[in-house]
């Protein structure tokens, strides 16, 4: 398993990064990380979409485009 992120993106107390996970036959698993706190007081939730891409770049866009839509609306991931 192979991860890899794009660059991080802060909005109030949050840090937002978007990765991408490799599965099998050479697909991509896109996944949102949301950080918020610091020190003992960090609480991160990680989010793993269900479609997967054939391509690095395009499992990293739609990461992207969850973390955009959930600054819209938190509870779309609840």
């Amino acid at each position: 398993m192979s991860l890899s992120s794009s660059l991080p993106f802060t909005v109030g107390k949050f840090l937002i990064t978007p990765l991408t996970r490799s599965v099998a036959a050479g697909r991509f698993v896109a996944t949102l990380s949301i950080r918020r706190g610091q020190g003992t007081q960090t609480h991160d939730r990680i989010y793993t979409f269900t479609p997967d891409f054939a391509c690095r770049d395009s499992a990293l866009m739609y990461a992207t485009a969850q973390a955009r839509y959930w600054l819209i609306n938190p509870a779309s991931l609840a």
